[in-house]
């Protein structure tokens, strides 16, 4: 199961795990759809690509609940 972060790790913009627009690698590092773009799809941590995450429907967040761990660090 997917870990769903709630952040961009590059800019700190808010991905509900419900919405679309979120971008991770195989190691989930998580980015917005125009930071995703600034990094020309590719992950910064691992040299990944970076592809489109998949949502998970609120009524499932109960069960499986996204994390609530924030990974953007301001600089």
């Amino acid at each position: 199961m997917l870990e769903m972060r709630p952040d961009c790790e590059r800019c700190g913009t808010d991905l509900p795990a419900e919405a679309s627009g979120a971008f991770i690698c195989s190691f989930e590092c998580t980015f917005c759809a125009e930071c995703a773009e600034a990094l020309d799809d590719l992950c910064p941590n691992c040299g990944g690509e970076l592809l489109d995450r998949p949502t998970r429907a609120k009524k499932h967040h109960a069960k499986a609940a996204p994390s609530t761990e924030r990974r953007f660090k301001a600089a």
